[in-house]
């Protein structure tokens, strides 16, 4: 504790770093906490697990705890945004522990669970507030909470919230920020373009790099297997089973690019004796605390996921990540490995490529300057796979849904070969939408078109229809 005790964190921070077991401070936060302590603008670089969260929270405490006020209502002192919940909530867990011995309370906000609820344990103000945007404007636009009050303002994983979309709510939040106030940037990645973009939330900040940007976890082993998108599921249900009965995989983490193909792992998996579950977007709040909870403790060695639990979630123990897809973006695949080889200890990571995705791969091994060792297939793989169960199918089948998620980036489904027809309905059946006996009314000749239905947005709000409408004739 004496790098720590040196800085000269108040006490009540010192006892909970001691409750914690922190002796040593990592890099980031050697070179972190001393500028944000001194009151500067920051914008931190590092690879996940390397302690990014204490690097903010540790001098922002020290700063709300030496400078008390009393509680102004439906506001905070200090504001952290995230770019996921799991990530959100883990924020503010660990705040939580940090503030255990300081007369500071901690809230967290995010979708999925009752605004209402959320609005009403804002009411008598906080002093630190860990958010997601959408959330944030929610409670803001309901006036349930003001952020005129901020004095630390910090945005996680910023190359994600920017990247993906973000930018119009950040700006926003940004406009609403006072002027005056502390403003941390960290995220594991940094492209220029995002960094430039930064340039419009902090000011004259302190540029702390303590790796180069898009480095993977040195403690990693990455491997490549070359196959077919069909044999993928084989393979991976085959390493898992190996993987888990011999003691080798301790826990796995799945990685899918999109949230029915996450599901159908985790179908085909069951199917195997293979106890996994699934976290992505489709899945309540309940869902997704449960299956990561389960995770946590090991009474779910797999967790299939989407690209939501790649940024940021802290899971001890995690020894193989599987890139069951791979990643378009190249500085997702850091991310995702960057789940492994947590706190000193070694890990491995397993990408299936299949023909169309070795672009992708390219672009990988181009950013992080890493060759991927090539794996060959199991000896006896196909016999094996033959003799795996089938899965039960889902109910409505995942027809439709496999046809949806390839129109927005999976494998695109080909055009009906020539001349190939639709099949015919046998004579005398009906639609099935008309199976109740019901005709569709017929129109009667001379009557206009129906009224262009209205949109329902939010007056002057993004995206409002400011057009005329037509009426009918």
């Amino acid at each position: 504790m004496s790098y720590f005790s040196d800085l000269g964190l108040a006490e009540p921070i010192l006892r909970a770093l001691g409750a914690k077991g922190y002796s040593d401070p990592t890099p980031i936060q050697r070179q972190a906490i001393p500028a944000l302590l001194e009151g500067r603008d920051l914008l931190g670089i590092a690879q996940t697990g390397t302690g990014k969260t204490a690097a903010f929270a540790l001098p922002s405490l020290h700063r709300l705890a030496a400078d008390p006020q009393p509680r102004k209502g439906a506001s905070c002192r200090m504001l952290v945004l995230s770019p996921t919940r799991e990530l959100a909530a883990q924020i503010a867990e660990n705040m939580r522990g940090y503030a255990k011995y300081l007369n500071l309370s901690v809230q967290c906000i995010f979708g999925g669970v009752p605004v209402g609820k959320q609005a009403r344990a804002l009411v008598p103000g906080c002093d630190v507030l860990v958010a997601t945007p959408g959330r944030l404007l929610d409670l803001i636009e309901q006036r349930a909470l003001t952020l005129r009050h901020v004095e630390i303002f910090v945005l996680d994983e910023a190359d994600q919230m920017m990247d993906l979309g973000f930018i119009v709510p950040l700006k926003r939040v940004a406009n609403l920020l006072p002027k005056e106030r502390q403003s941390l940037f960290f995220s594991a990645t940094m492209p220029k373009a995002i960094a430039e973009l930064g340039k419009q939330f902090i000011h004259n900040p302190v540029r702390v790099e303590v790796t180069p940007q898009a480095t993977t976890a040195e403690r990693v082993e990455q491997f490549a297997v070359h196959l077919n998108q069909a044999e993928k599921q084989a393979l991976l249900t085959l390493s898992l089973r190996k993987g888990l009965q011999s003691g080798e995989i301790e826990r796995a983490l799945v990685f899918t690019r999109t949230k029915h193909g996450a599901d159908r792992v985790v179908r085909h998996l069951a199917a195997a004796g293979v106890t996994a579950a699934a976290i992505h977007g489709n899945k309540s709040q309940s869902q997704r605390t449960a299956a990561l909870g389960a995770f946590r403790k090991g009474d779910c060695p797999v967790l299939v996921a989407t690209d939501i639990a790649a940024r940021g979630i802290d899971v001890s123990g995690v020894s193989h990540v599987f890139n069951f897809e791979m990643p378009n973006v190249p500085e997702q695949y850091v991310h995702r490995i960057g789940r492994t080889a947590r706190a000193g200890a070694t890990g491995v990571s397993i990408s299936f490529v299949a023909p169309d995705e070795k672009p992708y791969l390219r672009d990988i091994e181009r950013l992080t300057q890493v060759k991927l060792a090539c794996l060959p297939l199991p000896d006896g793989f196909l016999q094996e796979a033959a003799r795996l169960p089938a899965p039960t199918r889902k109910p409505g089948g995942d027809e439709a849904h496999d046809r949806r998620d390839n129109r927005r980036g999976g494998e695109r489904r080909g055009p009906r070969p020539e001349g190939e027809r639709r099949p015919a309905r046998p004579e005398g059946e009906r639609h099935p939408a008309r199976q109740d006996g019901k005709q569709r009314t017929p129109r009667v000749e001379g009557e206009g078109q129906p009224q262009q239905r209205r949109f329902k947005r939010r007056a002057g709000g993004p995206g409002a229809f400011r057009g005329k409408v037509k009426r009918a004739s």
